[in-house]
This record gives C-alpha cells, sequence and structure tokens, in this order.
C-alpha cells in the first residue's frame, strides 16, 4: 500500500508504525467525510418561520422566493396556485416552504429513485391547498389585500389588532417583495433585542 502515484514520492505505508498508521487513517476517514457531506449537503430540515433569526430568515426567504419563481416557471402554475404576493400571506409562505424542503429531500442524492414519484403525489395535493389559500386569502394576480381575520368575542389578546386589509394594486412584484424582506428583518431584530434586552434585565433583578 502506498501513498501516491508517483514512484518517487511514494510511502509504503505498511511500513509505517501500526500507530502511525492508523492515526493516518482516522484522518483520511475524516477527510473523505468533510469532502462527503460537503457533497451531499446537509439534509432538509422543516423550516420554524417563527424562530429563525434575522439573519437566518432573510436567507430563507430569498431561498424560498428563488424556489417558488423556478416551480411556477417550471410547471406554468397560474396566480390562483401561486399569485405574486404570495409573500405576503403567511399561509401561503408555510405551505410552499414546506413544498420547497419536501423536493430538497425527494430530490437529495441519497434519495431513492421512486421519490421523484413521491413528491408529484404531494405536489398535486399542496396545488389545492394552495387554491384554497389564495381563495381564502384574497391575493390576485393583479390586486391583493392582507388575510382577513376572524376575530373571536373576548378571545383575542389585548394588543391584537386586526390587519388592514383594504385592496391594493400589484405594480411591481419584485419591489415589494424586497420590501417585504427588508421589513420582515427588521421587526424580527427587533423582537430579538426586546429579548435579549428581557434577560439582561432579569439578570440585573438577580
Amino acid at each position: 500500500m502506498t501513498s501516491s502515484n508517483d514512484p518517487e514520492k511514494a510511502v509504503n505505508l505498511d511500513s509505517l508504525p501500526p500507530e502511525v498508521l492508523q492515526q493516518v487513517r482516522r484522518i483520511v476517514q475524516a477527510e473523505y467525510a468533510k469532502d462527503l457531506r460537503k457533497q451531499l449537503g446537509a439534509v432538509p430540515r422543516a423550516i420554524n418561520w417563527r424562530t429563525l433569526t434575522p439573519e437566518d430568515l432573510e436567507h430563507e426567504l430569498l431561498e424560498l422566493n428563488a424556489w417558488v419563481d423556478w416551480l411556477r416557471h417550471e410547471y406554468g402554475l397560474p396566480a390562483q396556485v401561486i399569485p405574486p404576493m404570495w409573500h405576503r400571506h403567511a399561509e401561503l409562505r408555510w405551505e410552499l416552504s414546506a413544498l420547497r424542503q419536501h423536493w430538497l429531500t425527494c430530490y437529495d442524492q441519497q434519495a431513492k429513485g421512486n421519490m421523484g414519484v413521491v413528491w408529484h403525489g404531494e405536489f398535486a395535493l399542496a396545488r389545492e391547498r394552495l387554491r384554497d389559500w389564495v381563495s381564502i386569502s384574497g391575493t390576485r394576480l393583479d390586486r391583493d389585500r392582507a388575510t382577513r381575520i376572524t376575530e373571536w368575542p373576548g378571545g383575542e389578546a389585548e394588543d391584537f389588532s386586526a390587519p388592514d386589509t383594504t385592496e391594493r394594486p400589484v405594480t411591481d412584484r419584485n419591489e415589494d417583495f424586497v420590501a417585504f424582506v427588508t421589513e420582515s428583518v427588521r421587526a424580527r431584530q427587533a423582537e430579538q433585542d426586546a429579548a435579549m434586552q428581557e434577560i439582561l434585565e432579569d439578570e440585573r433583578e438577580e
């Protein structure tokens, strides 16, 4: 056993002391495992949009946006399934995010050969759910309004305020998406700062 294809530089591994040979093998295995992880990537996980850090929130929104854009073009999906302003509706973000993570899992290099069929089966069901969400939300190709929330008598928090459901025209979707990402990241940063401030205040009191 040698460590090089160049005869002049080749090292006879069998001549190494057992403990050195074992250490070399450990190093090679670690490098192989690291390279394999790099090639295969991380296993896709479900995304909890409520707990992402500001940085992760921005990253995941941009990734989801790119994938949804590919999806609607690849499958010729109408606005009744994926409307331009899907990003403004939490129910659509959750549904599309779950669909994307499932797609990443099914088309992973380690996935079984039948997983493409599995994904398309789930995709068919997801399209029906998306139609329902779009119908409920009221967003359309050329206009958008916030999803209405039915207020429960005596069942809402004191600081709850119903969303403004005024209908607005869709003029520049990409510009609105950028604005949405900026607003979302800023709001999440404010939430994170408030949580950190609360922790610091608790520590001071102790």
